[in-house]
């Protein structure tokens, strides 16, 4: 199943994000259930969130996934949200 993983980053955490990119890509790759993923950005063009599409068994590995994600540990989101999503396009 798809699931659309939706983070929004505490005002002020760029930094955070930063120090954390490195192993959270490294997560992603390790991992192997992510199929698409991108920062979202702010008015400035700056990091300011979290859009990742994971192709997980069920709702709670994507739980999982997103538990154990270096950013969610890392203390970065101020929410996240996951969805159940359907590839239409792409």
């Amino acid at each position: 199943m798809l699931v659309a993983l939706i983070a929004h980053d505490k005002p002020g955490a760029l930094d955070i994000r930063k120090a954390n990119r490195e192993a959270h890509l490294a997560y992603i790759k390790e991992t192997g259930v992510v199929a698409q993923a991108g920062p979202m950005l702010d008015d400035n063009g700056e990091m300011c969130g979290s859009v990742v599409i994971l192709d997980v068994a069920d709702m709670a590995a994507a739980q999982n996934w997103a538990t154990n994600d270096p950013y969610a540990k890392a203390g970065l989101f101020s929410g996240v949200t996951l969805k159940q999503w359907k590839r239409v396009i792409g």
